[in-house]
């Protein structure tokens, strides 16, 4: 049955992707995005379709608009974009929750929250699973995307409890793919760039931090069917459990490109988790789910995307 589905940040990495998957499976579908570290350049295939609609907008201000979902994407999520202007990443995440919320309560509406693995913080335990509390510096650096997801989930946990509305919230992990920010300072992208342009690979810490690796489209696929579910909210953990070091990445990328380029090892900025990697047996139970894109088939599609960029 066709939806008018809301898709906050839909201009974005994960965003446009996710507009893209909906519209081709017969929604229709409103992006909201104030481009802040979303691009036109990522939907501008979208906009000749009838039923893709875009409202520049910010969502720490109220919205008023007709629909059956929501998916609320909207905050920047690496760590260059969100460490900008702290301030207004807390409250993208925070007064953005509110008023996507109130937007729900007030259509009596599902709606999903695409929280983050960053719950977590630098973990204690591994893999993570959705008990565990996680382990976030509250002061540091990282806090006003950390701590402004936590407190989004609480947000969502007690509308659900106090309004007994209908929620979903998801934890990304490390997503990559075609349409990722060249200048996002994210790892996947930032090695292809390098070893493209022949550049230094910059590698902090001594690279034996671990990341998992998730293809956007293993991630949008789960997105929407933790949308469809019933009787279940989450938290649910969305991710490759496949780990690797940051080292064996560069090394694959290298590889894969051709690339001459040497390996230059520096600081560890502050908090920067050690290891991070999903548990998703409660993924595999509840939705059915689990990612089917391998690493390296992933990165061929998503070097070939920066290969046509650059």
């Amino acid at each position: 049955m066709k939806k008018r589905i809301l898709v906050t940040g839909g201009s974005g990495f994960l965003g446009s992707h996710l507009c893209e998957r909906l519209l081709s499976i017969g929604h229709e579908v409103v992006c909201v995005d104030n481009f802040f570290t979303g691009s036109k350049d990522n939907i501008v295939h979208l906009m000749s379709n009838p039923y893709f609609e875009i409202l520049r907008h910010d969502v720490t201000f109220p919205l008023y608009v007709e629909v059956d979902r929501i998916f609320n994407l909207a905050c920047p999520a690496s760590p260059i974009h969100y460490q900008f202007d702290p301030v207004q990443t807390t409250k993208t995440s925070v007064m953005g929750a509110i008023n996507m919320l109130g937007l729900a309560k007030r259509l009596k509406i599902r709606i999903l929250h695409a929280s983050t693995s960053e719950v977590y913080g630098d973990p204690t335990v591994h893999p993570q699973t959705e008990s565990y509390w996680g382990n976030v510096n509250p002061i540091g650096p990282r806090a006003c995307y950390d701590e402004g997801k936590r407190c989004a989930e609480t947000l969502f946990f007690d509308y659900r409890r106090q309004h007994n509305l209908d929620i979903k919230v998801v934890r990304i992990f490390n997503t990559y793919g075609p349409r990722m920010q060249p200048n996002d300072g994210r790892v996947v992208s930032n090695f292809i760039l390098q070893a493209l342009r022949g550049e230094d690979i910059t590698i902090y810490g001594d690279g034996s931090q671990t990341r998992s690796f998730c293809y956007v489209e293993d991630l949008v696929e789960g997105m929407i069917r933790m949308m469809e579910t019933e009787n279940f909210c989450g938290p649910l953990n969305l991710g490759n459990p496949g780990e690797f070091t940051i080292s064996e990445l560069a090394r694959k990328i290298l590889t894969m490109t051709g690339s001459e380029s040497s390996l230059v090892y520096k600081p560890l900025p502050q908090d920067d988790p050690t290891q991070r990697c999903p548990d998703i047996a409660l993924a595999r139970e509840k939705l059915c789910w689990e990612p089917v894109i391998d690493l390296e088939k992933g990165l061929v599609k998503t070097i070939e995307y920066f290969e046509k960029t650059l």
